[in-house]
Order: structure tokens, then C-alpha cells, then sequence
């Protein structure tokens, strides 16, 4: 099993590539089920994740192919087993977004519940209530949920939470529905954008993206489309914190610096001077961080993704933080391995009160999440001595070539097993 050895005590200098985000491109690969013509999408990034999800449709009948690097296409010309094996879903919990497409697409879906990292319950509750709200008959036997619907009908769905995949899976479902489809309380992140701009240029009608409620028109059928996946907020966010964490002054390109507000402010309040370009910005650090408060919300709150990050960052900061996890009521499993390089976390609740301490000291660390590993990461650049990150295979769902970006920067770290 791969891991990463990190000697820490190294500032950041140079310039890194954002890759495309994860969590816009798997559900828009999804959206590819909803027309029998040619997607061509661009900017994918080489994750785990983009492969499983590659695999999922490969098993349901789509042709997949990578014809060059950050280049994918998908062609769904016959669906012919609308089908999610469990043996696929259990690690990706994206894997759900395939059953708003085929029962818009096929009127029938059998999709196994879904597993990915153990963060949390994270239910699917409510996007079976869209779904039966649209027409869809839907039960679980043996793990799987059996659907079914002759044509979906539009209608008006109020989500009791913010949930990204039900607005997301929801949308999509909706698109091909009959008649007009009011989604209330819905998410407003980037990636939610990102899909329905995929969408519109397929020919769907959707009014309100990026805000709270959204209105869709559903239309017969959709055309294919090539489609610039966005950059990923959340790679761009953890390599600003590593960037305020080790010191040092880095410039990120390829970036979508207006989907990362809430991040950027904190970092500014952590002491970091920041600059922001069109598609690019820029992070120097010159002084040991400033700790900051925060608490996690849906967008445009901070990201529940990037708190293990902020909390490897305050885990160093002159003061004390404290951090409060409202999203998933399992996510401070990282503050256990932190404490392992020295951290002081307390955890109270739903919050972790972090006391900085000037230094961190290497030690052996397992990653339990794909955003813990990264806070993991972090911490071994700024710890004394050597750091090991054991089960990396969560980075690898969703960093790109990490190690190989944070060597660049100057970073003393590598991949080993």
C-alpha cells in the first residue's frame, strides 16, 4: 500500500496548475446518460474516482474513452443495463448521481446505496422524496434501490437539508421530466453551477443555478455537447493553506479564485497576503499564521472540505482556534492523528478547540478520508523530522499528482510503499 514520506521544515515557492475538480466532472459525466449523443468534456482530472465513475457507465452500456491527457468522452447511444453495482458504488458515494439520469432516461434504475469515505450518515433520503415527488416508485431490497417510472412528471420539491448530489441528481432527473420542476432549499455551490451550464448547452431549460431555488422546464430530449470542466475550488483552497502553513509565496494557475470566498477570507485573517487574478492567484506568507475561527456551512459558507486543512494550519497558528463541524457529524477523525505530530485539539461536540503550538514533530499517520489526508499533508510539511502518511489511496480519489506539485513548490516529499 503507497504512502508519502514528508521531512518537513520547508517553505513553498513556485508556481502549480489547478487541476479540474472532481466533483463537478463526476456528476456531469453522469449528465452524459441523458442524451444518446456524443459529451466531450475537457479539463477531467486523472483521479480514482473519474476511473470508478468510468467504469460504473462502461458496466451500464456507455462508451468511454480518454482520448488525451484532461480529455473524456462519453457516449451513451444505448443504455443497456441501467444498473450500479455495489462492487463499484461502495467506494465512491457519486456513484448515486446515476439515478436521477436513468430514470429520466431508461424510466427504471437499480442502484446500490452508496459507500465512500466514512464521514458520516450522509443519507439519500431526500433525493428518493424528489424523485417519488417527480412520479418515481422507489423501494430498497438487499441493499439496492429499485426504481421505476413510466415518465417523470414535473413538480415542486422542497429539500428538507442542503444536499449537493440530491440537488444535483434532482436536476438532472428534472431535465427530461414533463412539465416544469420547482427545486426549493436547493445547494448553490460551483459544482452545481458547473452541471447546469453542461446541461443548458445540451438544451435543457433551467432557470435560478447558483441560487437557492431553481426552475426547470423539462424538454423531450437532450443533444450532446463538449464542456470545459471547472477548476477544482477545493485542491486550489488546500494548497493555499499549505502554502499559510509552511510559509513561503506560491501562485496558483488555471484557478477559479471567485468559488473560494469564504477560504480566502480566512486566510487573510490567518496573516496571509493574497492576490487575485482573472484565473489565477497568488499566496505569500511570510510569518507564522494567525489562529482563526470558523465554522463549516453550505456554500457559500466555508467548505466542510477544507477543515481538515484549516485545522492542520491552526494546529501551528499563534492562538487558539476553534472549529465547529456542522455538515458531518464524523469528520474529526484527522484531530486524532494530528495530535500524534503534537497537536493540542480538544474536541467539545461538534467542535475541535485548537491551541497552536510553535512546532509540530514527524511521526507515522493514517489518513481516514480524502480531505484528512490532505490536513495530514499539510502538517508533515510544517512538522520537525520525518512524517509518514499511511492508505494515501483517499488522496488519490482526489488530488492529482500531489506529491508530484507540492515537489515542485520544493517540498521534500515522495511516494513510497
Amino acid at each position: 500500500m503507497d504512502k508519502l514520506r514528508i521531512t518537513g521544515g520547508r517553505p513553498l515557492q513556485g508556481e502549480v496548475r489547478v487541476s479540474g475538480a472532481k466533483n463537478a466532472a463526476l456528476p456531469i459525466m453522469c449528465a452524459a446518460l441523458l442524451t444518446d449523443q456524443r459529451v466531450a468534456l475537457s479539463n477531467v482530472p486523472s483521479l480514482v474516482d473519474v476511473s470508478t465513475m468510468g467504469k460504473l457507465l462502461r458496466q451500464m452500456g456507455v462508451e468511454v474513452h480518454r482520448p488525451a491527457d484532461g480529455q473524456l468522452t462519453l457516449c451513451a447511444a444505448a443504455v443497456s443495463d441501467p444498473t450500479a453495482p455495489y462492487e463499484l458504488v461502495k467506494t465512491m458515494r457519486a456513484s448515486v448521481l446515476v439515478l436521477g439520469p436513468l430514470l429520466a432516461r431508461c424510466g427504471r434504475a437499480r442502484v446500490s446505496l452508496p459507500g465512500g469515505c466514512a464521514i458520516g450518515l450522509r443519507p439519500v433520503d431526500q433525493h428518493v422524496k424528489g424523485l417519488q415527488a417527480m412520479g418515481a416508485k422507489i423501494g430498497v431490497e438487499h441493499g439496492y434501490m429499485h426504481a421505476s417510472a413510466e415518465r417523470l412528471r414535473g413538480a415542486r420539491v422542497v429539500m428538507d437539508l442542503v444536499t449537493v448530489t440530491g440537488t444535483e441528481n434532482l436536476l438532472m432527473a428534472a431535465v427530461l421530466a414533463e412539465g416544469e420542476t420547482l427545486l426549493e432549499n436547493a445547494a448553490r455551490e460551483p459544482e452545481v453551477v458547473d452541471l447546469a451550464r453542461c446541461l443548458s448547452a445540451m438544451g435543457a431549460r433551467i432557470e435560478g443555478a447558483g441560487s437557492d431555488v431553481m426552475r426547470i422546464e423539462g424538454v423531450a430530449s437532450l443533444r450532446g455537447t463538449a464542456h470545459r470542466v471547472m477548476p477544482d475550488r477545493i485542491e486550489l483552497g488546500t494548497y493555499l493553506a499549505a502554502a499559510a502553513a509552511a510559509g513561503g509565496k506560491v501562485r496558483l494557475t488555471d484557478a477559479a479564485p471567485d468559488s473560494l470566498g469564504a477560504t480566502l477570507e480566512k486566510l487573510r485573517e490567518c496573516g496571509a497576503r493574497i492576490e487575485v487574478a482573472d484565473r489565477s492567484i497568488e499566496i505569500e506568507m511570510a510569518a507564522r499564521p494567525k489562529a482563526v475561527s470558523l465554522s463549516t456551512a453550505p456554500y457559500p459558507g466555508f467548505a466542510t472540505d477544507m477543515q481538515a486543512q484549516f485545522m492542520a494550519l491552526a494546529s501551528i497558528a499563534r492562538g487558539t482556534a476553534r472549529i465547529s463541524e456542522t455538515i458531518f457529524e464524523n469528520r474529526f477523525m484527522h484531530a486524532l492523528e494530528l495530535q500524534r505530530l503534537g497537536a493540542q485539539i480538544s474536541i467539545q461536540g461538534n467542535t475541535a478547540v485548537v491551541r497552536g503550538v510553535e512546532r509540530l514533530q514527524g511521526a507515522a499517520v493514517m489518513a481516514t478520508d480524502l480531505r484528512a489526508s490532505a490536513g495530514l499533508v499539510i502538517a508533515g510539511l510544517v512538522a520537525d523530522g520525518q512524517t509518514v502518511v499511511d492508505r494515501i489511496y483517499h488522496l488519490d480519489r482526489g488530488y492529482e499528482a500531489l506529491e508530484k506539485k507540492l515537489a515542485a513548490l520544493g517540498a521534500r516529499i515522495e511516494r513510497t510503499r
